[in-house]
């Protein structure tokens, strides 16, 4: 009995990195000069020592607001993981105004979803949060990104399968491996 030995196809060593490449969906952030200890309490309770220094901060989106010449996102900080990720299960850091110079739309930076972004902090902001009073710290942007919406099941929208097979009938018989991806 033959085996029928191959060497990967042209199609397979193309696709391979590819598919290396779908699992690495972090953005990637110029964090130079960034302050990581300036939090938007800190900058609320301190804005003028705060002002022109560089941050990283995210959190939940919870409203959107286009203005003239450019967009205003009020955001719900929560800490960042080690992708710039808001972990949403902690504690709230405190809100902040995001602007963003030029048109951002509402529906897509809706409420409830996650963004993270790099800019300096230009001052704070008095606006209401009910009835009550509250310092935004604002900052403008430099870089955003906003993450994609959650599945409702914690995996990343890729999967990956290997397969392997025999068969056929009599002299004739085959084996074989499949690999295949699903987004």
């Amino acid at each position: 009995m033959r085996m029928n030995t191959r060497t990967p196809t042209p199609v397979f060593l193309v696709m391979l990195p590819l598919l290396i490449s779908a699992c690495a969906s972090a953005p990637t952030f110029n964090t130079a000069g960034v302050d990581p200890y300036l939090l938007p309490q800190t900058v609320t309770a301190s804005p003028l020592t705060a002002t022109g220094k560089s941050v990283q901060w995210g959190g939940t989106i919870l409203g959107t607001t286009n203005l003239q010449d450019r967009t205003r996102i009020e955001v719900l900080a929560y800490p960042l993981d080690s992708k710039a990720k808001p972990k949403s299960d902690g504690s709230p850091l405190g809100r902040f105004f995001l602007e963003q110079h030029g048109f951002l739309d509402p529906a897509t930076y809706k409420q409830g979803r996650q963004i993270s972004a790099v800019g300096t902090v230009t001052g704070t902001r008095n606006s209401m949060v009910g009835e009550a009073s509250y310092d935004h710290p604002v900052v403008d942007a430099r870089q955003i990104y906003l993450w994609p919406e959650d599945r409702g099941y914690g995996g990343t929208g890729v999967t990956f399968g290997i397969g392997g097979g025999s068969g056929g009938w009599g002299s004739g018989s085959s084996w074989g491996v499949g690999v295949g991806t699903g987004f």
